[in-house]
């Protein structure tokens, strides 16, 4: 009865994703149902560490970080968790044999956040990015190459790319909510009370760079990923021209979003052009 075990571990880490990102839940009902699922088990793995530190305020959170990295090496290890959200994660990784320093990495950025309020310099900042973000790319990818490690090597940097690009939009978006909700910043050397045309053009300028070498990563995924992939791609460049034209004085003082019925429309406008082959 193992495998009704995991296809409710599975169900549960659909309804993590669902239920906390739209957005990243619509891009994911993009991919083939042969990898759905895995993206899925890596979503609610990440969102729950992300949930431990960002929202559980009145519990003893590096305690809870702790348990559910105990959990998570014994379910590794043992192939199996009585938390569905780990028994469906350690499925993914055993299956797809994702290097458990990706894992490792992202934790200790999630550590980071437990204490951490600010990043000095781009090195500092540079690490937790790519703790927090470029390793769940490469997470993804090793689902989306399926076993194939020339590919893998060869979108590796690509894939890092569109997870900086991701983090950053996102730290961008939530600049207000990281500073007034949890006393952080993220990007080095701002002062959010100094946030201004300049320094928003500085991040901007990243942001693109990050955007332009992803891309070409995008167009070589394979067919079952690559739908999925730039619809999320399209998503996030929609919201980072959203802050674009946006004055740094309401980016501080308010999350910019996308209305539900954009997000419909980057759909629409990325399954025309994958249907065409354009992609």
């Amino acid at each position: 009865m193992k495998k009704l075990f995991d296809d409710v571990s599975e169900i549960c880490s659909k309804v993590v994703t669902e239920s906390y990102s739209t957005s990243f839940s619509l891009a994911t009902k993009m991919l083939s149902p042969s990898i759905r699922q895995d993206i899925y088990n890596i979503y609610g793995f990440v969102r729950f560490s992300d949930e431990i530190v960002d929202s559980f305020h009145n519990y003893n959170k590096k305690e809870l970080l702790n348990n559910f990295e105990e959990e998570l090496k014994y379910s590794l290890e043992k192939k199996i968790s009585l938390n569905p959200i780990l028994n469906s994660f350690q499925k993914t990784v055993n299956k797809y044999n994702i290097d458990k320093e990706l894992i490792n990495s992202f934790l200790k950025s999630m550590r980071w956040d437990l204490d951490k309020k600010t990043y000095l310099n781009k090195s500092e900042f540079n690490e937790y990015v790519y703790g927090s973000a470029d390793v769940v790319g490469l997470m993804c990818l090793k689902v989306f190459v399926n076993g194939d490690n020339k590919m893998y090597e060869e979108l590796r940097i690509p894939a890092m790319a569109l997870g900086s690009a991701f983090q950053k939009v996102n730290f961008l978006r939530d600049l207000k909510e990281d500073h007034e909700g949890l006393n952080r910043s993220y990007f080095p050397n701002l002062n959010i009370r100094n946030f201004n045309e300049e320094s928003k053009l500085i991040i901007l300028n990243e942001i693109d760079n990050d955007f332009s070498l992803a891309i070409k990563g995008i167009f070589n995924l394979p067919n079952s990923a690559r739908f999925g992939v730039y619809t999320a791609y399209k998503y996030y460049l929609k919201l980072l021209n959203k802050l674009r034209k946006t004055s740094p004085i309401k980016i501080k003082s308010t999350r910019i979003r996308v209305p539900n019925y954009q997000k419909m429309n980057v759909l629409a406008r990325s399954y025309v052009r994958y249907r065409l082959n354009i992609l």
